[in-house]
């Protein structure tokens, strides 16, 4: 597999060397984690972090967050006996910032993969994460798997998605094809304008974030197939902290009795998911 990363500014909003120091220190802080404890959190407020511009998760529209995790947070400041106070930033070091205690919870769709559970622990999938693959609508080259063989692909650089394009390799070797060269983006916003100009022949990404793009932007791209097995996204806490996660859980656990998790869930993804596992154990 050939991997190009591809960095479109001198100081892009995912910072290329914050990134590769997240991913280093996720696993590697395993065990040393300094995170609060529910006593804690009740006197100073649940510190939660999520991301600015995943959407239809989370991004900031007109000076205002919104997104599917922005109106749970809305309703868990309902919920919660204690002050939420949430800071907003790019993704690259949230992770790494709740494993080490910086952050009480990433409240974000982070992908749940074996790696990440070495630091973190994750609640109950809030989606479907299911990895698909997204082409030009125009491109007529590209109609099934088979035929991304070769071709150029874009994809977040340190993602999950990232992480299991040897599935996609292993599909089209099946067809006798190989996977092509591989271009890393510091944000999918820019891997969909390469794709848009034609520097790369598709994007793998998730399904919910794809289909969006999709509606936004229908006369420029089109969803192709699946190109990975099961996948699913969850908030995440640092490894260990049971209270904490209990008490996620049995928010998320409340919206879904009330109807309001699929409420939002149709509202921001099109779709709701009444079928999610309760815990999910990765296979990747």
């Amino acid at each position: 597999m050939t991997t190009v990363s591809l960095i479109r500014n001198p100081m892009p909003r995912r910072l290329v060397l914050g990134l590769a120091a997240a991913l280093i220190a996720v696993p590697m802080l395993a065990g040393t984690s300094k995170a609060a404890g529910l006593d804690e959190i009740k006197q100073r407020g649940l510190i939660v972090a999520t991301e600015d511009d995943f959407r239809p998760f989370e991004f900031v529209k007109d000076g205002q967050a919104v997104g599917f995790d922005n109106e749970m947070i809305d309703d868990l400041k309902k919920y919660a006996p204690f002050e939420i106070k949430q800071q907003i930033l790019p993704w690259t070091g949230i992770l790494a910032g709740v494993s080490t205690g910086k952050y009480d919870a990433a409240i974000t769709a982070a992908i749940i993969t074996k790696e990440r559970q070495q630091s973190l622990d994750f609640t109950s999938p809030i989606a479907d994460a299911t990895h698909y693959y997204l082409k030009r609508k125009d491109d007529k080259s590209i109609t099934s798997i088979k035929d991304l063989s070769g071709k150029t692909v874009g994809v977040q650089a340190g993602s999950a998605l990232l992480a299991r394009l040897p599935e996609l390799g292993t599909m089209l070797e099946k067809e006798g094809g190989k996977l092509g060269k591989v271009v890393e983006y510091t944000s999918y916003p820019e891997a969909y304008q390469d794709l848009a100009l034609g520097r790369v022949d598709y994007v793998v990404n998730t399904v919910i974030n794809l289909q969006t793009l999709v509606a936004e932007k229908p006369g420029v791209f089109e969803l192709g197939q699946a190109v990975s097995g099961k996948s699913f996204p969850a908030w995440a806490v640092a490894k260990g902290n049971t209270e904490l996660l209990t008490f996620l859980n049995g928010f998320i656990a409340k919206q879904k009795e009330s109807g309001r998790f699929a409420e939002l869930q149709k509202k921001w993804f099109g779709e709701a998911f009444p079928n999610l596992p309760v815990k999910w154990d990765p296979e990747f």
